[in-house]
């Protein structure tokens, strides 16, 4: 099995709160860095998106915190895609020190919304394979 796609991440001190710990919001924005950052490598631009007039749209986003991070933490952010048979994907992200550590697990379920009917597109997977040059990084 091949590692997920990862970016690498450093905690910054304004991301902090009162006790020193990453702000339990931000986990959601590296998790969303991580995802554009994947689309990216994958050769998937938001223009790109916008032009066919689909977007990625977040459903339900789960996160579980395991370990504290501080200020100049060096975090790498996964992102793996998994696939079923319906409209919908999810995608399963872990944020790791760069010990190993767990620091939180992020699960979300996502889908391609069609912008112009403004509902999911049926088959988000084959969307994805028409985008993509590299569907691997897609688990595709």
């Amino acid at each position: 099995m091949t590692e997920p796609f990862s970016v690498r991440v450093t905690v910054r001190g304004y991301e902090t709160d009162v006790q020193g710990h990453l702000n339990q919001a931000v986990y959601l924005n590296y998790a969303e860095h991580a995802r554009w950052t994947l689309l990216k490598a994958a050769g998937i631009s938001q223009a790109e998106l916008m032009g066919r007039s689909v977007g990625p749209v977040a459903l339900e986003t789960t996160i579980r915190y395991r370990s504290e991070l501080l200020a100049g933490d060096e975090v790498d952010v996964t992102c793996e895609f998994e696939w079923g048979g319906g409209k919908t994907f999810r995608i399963l992200q872990e944020v790791r020190k760069t010990d190993g550590t767990v620091a939180a697990e992020i699960t979300a379920v996502g889908g391609m919304m069609d912008l112009k009917a403004r509902k999911l597109v049926a088959d988000p997977r084959e969307l994805f394979k028409e985008l993509t040059a590299n569907p691997g990084l897609f688990g595709l």
